[in-house]
């Protein structure tokens, strides 16, 4: 089979391709089945011949050209060659690209004469009359009323076959949008479903860039965050005071060439994203040679700016868009909303930590002669929590419970506060009140709502006979059961204007008799068992109350 070039179609490459009509092969075979002839094929555009019927070989389709293309203009078949008893049949046929094939048929529409001579039209179709008299002794005759039909019913069956290989490649296509939309929409869902103030900023980013390489077709991401407001003056000392950089993949530049780079770009002007292609990375004076393509994000929330978000170098060197810059967007703002989150939780913290300061120096003001001892109160239930397994939740509100624990003998009288000796049953009882005047002061501050048992129950006995509601054994909080053989051990190891600190083989003898009686036995054996830090704890200053705000 020759091309109008004299080519096989292997030199040329496959016929009928995306640049002609999308059905192909099929095309070619559904035509031969139905007509029960070869097609020649011309180019509906050009009029340029694509494929020959190879059964008409030395047939000249060069001056029909023109004629197929006024055809597919027409968009309707026609007969292009009428010569009795030859025809020659043009179909249209176009896709949905916009491509269009026209399809010429010879057909005989009569049998041959005895001696009938074909010599007029092998002149018109240029063959030889010996040729074209062999090939139309081999056909089977059309009529008119025929053709037209097969015509209709091949024209209705390719625009099917064309609608459905359509829908074929909608489907596809629309499989893959819904695919990517899906794991956007997952990665959003995730991201929300993590947003918990436990979550640092830099925690949550170095998730998100980890799922975020899921669904962009970037080499590299990257999220520069900027210092915390006021963070050389942190209580806790949590804020972040410097710019940082967390990377993943192959991120090209470094914190001091990101900062670089938003200078550059002046991305900082109006916080909104920026998306940067070859078209100015491929400029002589492009300063970041390694960054062929990015997208900056500003990460803020109102105007409160807290880093950047960024994609670098697309995985098929393709150029980044709008779906990028999008998705980046609303992962930014998101990131945004949380840092704010925990820049308010962080004051919040502060604010917390500088109520329980002057709390404790109200305290230590009302009794100098205890100074120091709720922060010693405080450590050593700490490292009894630790000794006893406690979580961290627990832990940091024992610390602040040990600290607050007699934040009531604020409402003693010094008289009684500070006598030397033994008090009678009325400066007693006056005394015990401390732990219901701590927790009335206490109540309405709704981030100190764990420490209100501790301060109400520490002095609870594990035989029920403290107070102030004579609770007993597990009905005592774990919390207050704790803070009250650590303000025991401590109150036994001080010194006293009216008496010495006691040994610690009489503190120990003194704890072991009230286990089970005064003091829970648990708390008592995991004193003896950390009985060497603690006792270091008893000698140490004080120290930061940072451990107590990292809620």
């Amino acid at each position: 089979m020759l091309t109008s070039e004299g080519k096989s179609p292997s030199d040329m490459g496959p016929v009928l391709t995306a640049n002609t009509i999308a059905l192909g092969s099929d095309l070619q075979r559904l035509l031969e089945q139905s007509f029960r002839t070869q097609f020649t094929f011309f180019d509906g555009n050009t009029g340029e011949v694509l494929e020959k019927a190879s059964e008409l070989p030395g047939c000249d389709w060069s001056t029909r050209g023109e004629m197929c293309r006024i055809v597919s203009l027409r968009c309707k078949p026609e007969y292009i060659e009428e010569n009795d008893p030859l025809v020659a049949l043009a179909l249209p046929i176009s896709d949905s690209k916009g491509n269009c094939l026209v399809a010429v048929g010879v057909f005989l529409t009569r049998k041959l004469k005895p001696g009938e001579s074909l010599e007029r039209q092998a002149n018109t179709f240029g063959m030889k009359p010996d040729e074209l008299t062999q090939w139309a002794d081999r056909q089977t005759p059309w009529t008119s009323d025929s053709l037209q039909t097969v015509c209709e019913l091949v024209l209705d069956q390719v625009e099917s076959h064309q609608r459905i290989k359509d829908l074929q490649e909608e489907t596809s296509k629309m499989s893959v949008h819904i695919a990517g939309t899906y794991e956007e929409i997952s990665l959003l869902y995730r991201l929300t479903h993590n947003l918990k103030i436990s979550k640092s900023d830099e925690e949550l980013g170095r998730i998100t860039l980890k799922w975020l390489e899921e669904v962009l077709p970037a080499k590299g991401l990257a999220l520069q965050l900027t210092p915390m407001s006021g963070a050389d003056h942190s209580v806790t000392h949590n804020a972040r005071d410097t710019t940082i950089l967390i990377s993943h993949g192959e991120c090209p530049v470094d914190n001091r060439q990101f900062s670089a780079l938003v200078t550059h770009l002046d991305v900082g002007k109006n916080y909104r994203p920026m998306v940067v292609n070859r078209l100015i990375t491929s400029r002589e004076d492009w300063p970041f040679p390694s960054v062929r393509q990015v997208v900056i994000v500003p990460m803020a929330e109102g105007t409160n700016l807290f880093g950047w978000l960024a994609a670098f170098n697309h995985l098929t060197d393709a150029e980044f868009g709008s779906v990028e810059a999008n998705l980046l967007n609303t992962v930014a703002a998101i990131l945004g909303i949380h840092s704010g989150n925990v820049e308010l939780y962080r004051h919040q913290s502060e604010l917390l930590a500088g109520i329980v300061r002057a709390f404790t120096s109200a305290i230590d003001a009302k009794d100098p002669y205890t100074c120091g001892h709720s922060d010693r109160v405080a450590q050593i239930s700490v490292r009894l929590a630790r000794e006893l397994g406690c979580d961290e939740q627990i832990i940091n509100t024992l610390y602040l419970s040990g600290l607050l624990h007699d934040i009531g003998k604020i409402g003693i009288d010094d008289e009684v506060l500070h006598k030397p000796g033994k008090l009678t049953k009325e400066e007693y009882q006056h005394i015990k009140t401390h732990v219901d005047i701590g927790h009335r002061i206490l109540s309405d501050l709704t981030n100190l709502k764990g420490v209100l048992p501790v301060v109400l129950h520490h002095h609870e006995s594990w035989d029920g006979g403290g107070y102030p509601r004579n609770l007993n054994a597990e009905r005592i909080p774990l919390a207050a059961r704790i803070v009250a053989v650590a303000d025991a051990y401590d109150a036994m190891n001080s010194d006293r204007p009216y008496r010495a600190g006691m040994p610690q083989e009489k503190i120990e003898e003194i704890l072991l008799n009230g286990a089970g009686k005064q003091w829970d036995p648990d708390v008592v054996n995991a004193f003896l068992r950390a009985r060497e830090d603690i006792l270091k704890i008893s000698h140490s200053e004080s120290e930061s109350l940072e451990v107590a705000f990292n809620f």
